[in-house]
């Protein structure tokens, strides 16, 4: 794999930080994770915008321009023989003394940029199965897609365990219950016509797809809900969906508890909503609104 490291590609042997970077030490860096059509990031300013309002609440003297961090990511697929591509956009916090760092925080970030093939769109509505690890809270106020990833990494591997199908995907629920996200993507269902979706106030990720489909929902007139769910909101519900910016929207077919008992099969999955998000969330690509 050839990456973009600091401005320059090279192996990825040759891609190393310093032992003393604070991102490896305390976990101090954030990541954006997207994938490309036609070659260019789709919805580039709202990951610049999600990752650099993390770099200000990290203290991590890092803001580049949208087309400074398009021209790496191309950079990066060129040099990967790619034409499409799943990218992942990393700013680690960069080397400091060991110890917790001064107010002043980090001058000289580590950044990095990689690129893989696109896997195959998934062939099958996920299985989405409720988790009995609970989702921790976020570091701060909001939840930030930081390095700060073992919560995630556990709830896959409670996936695993469980024998779930490839398709699978885990469902987060806070320490009372409520649900919060999946272990990689926001989660969504319709009921009665409304769209429903855990408030950010949950601790989920303010996920970029999630504002997208959101916005794309009221301006169709679709009424939205953002709030506080149990579980059997989810399970009585019409249709759901979850959303990530690499899968773009995916239907759900069945739904788990935590005990593995099925609670529900949508046996129309996508649903008459979801179509219609997915319809008009992959027109704007095709309209190239890539920035």
């Amino acid at each position: 794999m050839k990456l973009w490291r600091n401005g320059t590609i090279c192996d990825e042997s040759e891609a190393v930080i310093p032992i003393t970077d604070h991102g490896f030490l305390y976990g101090m860096g954030l990541f954006e994770t997207f994938r490309t059509y036609g070659g260019k990031p789709f919805q580039l300013r709202r990951h610049i915008e999600r990752l650099l309002a993390g770099c200000e609440e990290l203290r991590i003297a890092y803001a580049p321009s949208a087309e400074d961090v398009a021209r790496a990511v191309d950079e990066t697929i060129r040099a990967n023989g790619l034409h499409d591509a799943y990218v992942r956009w990393s700013v680690s916090a960069g080397s400091a003394p060991l110890g917790l760092p001064p107010a002043s925080g980090y001058e000289r970030p580590n950044v990095v940029i990689m690129a893989k093939p696109l896997g195959p769109p998934p062939a099958a509505p996920k299985e989405l199965r409720l988790l009995a690890l609970r989702r921790s809270g976020p570091e701060g106020i909001v939840r930030r897609k930081s390095f700060h990833y073992m919560n995630n990494v556990l709830g896959k591997w409670e996936l695993a365990s469980r024998f779930a199908s490839p398709s699978a995907e885990g469902l987060f629920a806070e320490a009372s219950g409520s649900l919060v996200e999946g272990v990689v993507s926001n989660v969504f269902w319709a009921t009665g016509g409304t769209l429903y979706t855990p408030s950010v106030d949950t601790g989920c990720l303010p996920g970029v797809t999630r504002d997208v489909v959101l916005e794309l929902a009221r301006a169709a007139g679709i009424p939205v809900e953002e709030g506080w769910y149990g579980f059997e909101a989810l399970a009585e519900a019409d249709e759901a969906f979850v959303t990530n910016s690499v899968q773009e929207l995916v239907p759900v077919g069945s739904l788990f508890d935590d005990a593995d008992a099925v609670r529900r099969r949508w046996d129309e999955a996508p649903g008459p909503m979801t179509k219609r998000l997915q319809s008009a969330y992959r027109s704007l690509a095709d309209r190239g609104e890539w920035l």
